[in-house]
């Protein structure tokens, strides 16, 4: 079809080269390893992942082997790892096929990978992860360098790489994260008392990167990359962190008013009746709502931009509608709403940082949850 629906994500790719710039100064010469999963935090991974990969990024990260698959398919040819690992021998064989990177987790994923490297006929790369204090995946700071070891002598497997995962870098307090820090620096200096260089060493999520003043002089000597995710979209983990005020944000989710009303005071309007006129006033409705991503808790929370200023939604969130209070301002049908991103034209900014709070959640969420029939359209 050629008609495209008017609720759109544009994707600003300048942006997004801003942001991997910024990331590739905080890192202080060490790599930056772009994070991709979930379809680039709902941006497109293939658009995402070439234009990176134009500035400079030469490994990503995914979380599954198909999201791996579906940029092999597009033509990236640089590294993928893949965090999540693999779950049966299919998915191993799809790894080694792919000539992607998984993760290792556990000793299930070694019988898993070694099969799959044997039955392929090449050796196949893996990093490992080391569970520093997030306790979901990895294996115990206390196992870890005989793990490394075992990895290190594994026919068939080639021990690449070394990471773990900061549980609290996006909190005001930094001593979690640097106890992890310890830890895992205990952890690489045991395995180095075996023998074991991994040649990558990655730790560092937006949080701590975009803190990376605070941390430098904790992060181990080892550690020559970084994982950036979020912050490569131009949303923070938290606003006050050192450098958020320099992130461009690449989404702009927009539509445009489809419907235009007057109401009286005491009147309702949507599902539950839960909002209701305080005076004369124009609602406008956009062709947009939950399944779009735009969260059923932002009703009578919201904001969105209209000819540059703020509106409120007026009652619930429908599956495919929201309703905005637009008082006695000027609207039109056809003018075009910003659900969040840059106003169009330079006016005014609604962060989807801040979208996200009134909702109640996070900026993540927000940005995975734009779903799939909304285009994603690039900005020029």
């Amino acid at each position: 079809m050629k008609g495209l629906r008017p609720t759109t994500a544009h994707i600003d790719p300048s942006a997004l080269v801003s942001n991997f710039e910024l990331a590739q100064r905080l890192a202080s010469g060490r790599e930056v390893i772009g994070v991709v999963k979930a379809d680039a935090y709902g941006h497109g991974a293939v658009r995402v992942t070439r234009r990176l990969a134009a500035a400079g990024c030469r490994r990503f990260a995914v979380m599954t082997a198909a999201e791996g698959g579906a940029l092999r398919e597009a033509g990236l040819l640089g590294s993928i790892l893949v965090l999540g690992g693999v779950h049966d021998a299919a998915e191993a064989a799809d790894v080694a096929a792919l000539d992607l990177t998984p993760v290792v987790h556990h000793a299930g994923h070694v019988s898993l990978l070694r099969r799959a490297a044997r039955e392929s006929g090449r050796p196949l790369a893996v990093h490992l992860s080391v569970d520093t204090g997030m306790a979901r995946m990895g294996v115990s700071p206390e196992d870890g360098p005989a793990f490394m070891a075992q990895l290190a002598e594994e026919r068939g497997l080639q021990l690449e790489g070394v990471y773990t995962h900061l549980c609290c870098a996006d909190e005001p307090d930094l001593e979690v994260s640097r106890a992890q820090l310890r830890l895992f620096a205990e952890v690489l200096a045991a395995a180095r008392s075996r023998g074991v260089r991994p040649p990558c060493v990655h730790v560092a999520n937006s949080a701590a990167l975009l803190a990376a003043a605070a941390l430098e002089a904790d992060l181990p000597a080892e550690v020559n990359a970084v994982r950036p995710g979020l912050m490569l979209y131009g949303a923070a983990p938290r606003p006050d962190l050192p450098e958020a005020a320099s992130l461009r944000p690449v989404m702009q989710l927009r539509t445009r008013v489809a419907a235009v009303r007057w109401v009286r005071p005491g009147e309702t309007v949507g599902y539950g009746r839960s909002w209701q006129a305080r005076q004369r006033g124009r609602i406008a409705t956009v062709p947009v709502g939950y399944a779009d991503g735009i969260p059923w808790s932002l009703a009578n929370r919201g904001v969105a931009l209209l000819r540059g200023r703020r509106v409120p939604y007026a009652g619930r969130v429908s599956m495919d509608l929201v309703t905005l209070d637009v008082g006695e301002a000027p609207v039109e049908i056809g003018d075009p709403v910003v659900l969040f991103g840059p106003g169009l034209d330079g006016e005014g900014l609604l962060p989807v940082e801040e979208l996200a709070a009134l909702a109640g959640t996070l900026a993540y969420e927000l940005l995975v949850r734009v779903g799939g029939r909304v285009p994603r359209v690039e900005a020029r």
